[in-house]
């Protein structure tokens, strides 16, 4: 079963993010969630999700220290990491770059990137609505 995981200490963001790909529940994609980066890294090492959407401000470990691990550390193969951040600045996404984040989308987003980018990566059809 395919796995997507949505990290991120917001709450609110966690239920929209939920929301935006609960279409993909409807394939057969186990949507995980989790609120800081320990679980999150965990989350990764156990379940190895194909997706991982990340944000880069969370307690415990950012999510540069994240992607850096799971990437160039533990080389890790066949995740993506979607890094979904207020870090709009060019230098956040240069530091993106270097840690091997897979694409970087700033917030506020689309959700239609968001879902056009989840069904590429899992090679799965979703019906524009």
């Amino acid at each position: 079963m395919p796995k997507i995981l949505i990290a991120d200490d917001e709450p609110n963001m966690r239920v929209l993010l939920k929301e935006t790909l609960e279409e993909f529940e409807d394939k057969g994609v186990e949507l995980l969630t989790a609120d800081n980066g320990e679980e999150t890294f965990k989350i990764i090492k156990t379940k190895r999700p194909e997706l991982v959407i990340l944000d880069i401000m969370m307690p415990g470990m950012s999510g540069y220290e994240i992607c850096d691990t799971v990437k160039n550390v533990l080389g890790m193969k066949g995740i993506y990491i979607l890094m979904l951040t207020a870090k709009a600045q060019e230098f956040d996404r240069l530091k993106g770059n270097e840690v091997g984040v897979d694409i970087y989308i700033t917030k506020p987003f689309d959700p239609d990137e968001i879902i056009k980018k989840a069904a590429e990566v899992l090679k799965i059809e979703i019906q524009k609505k």
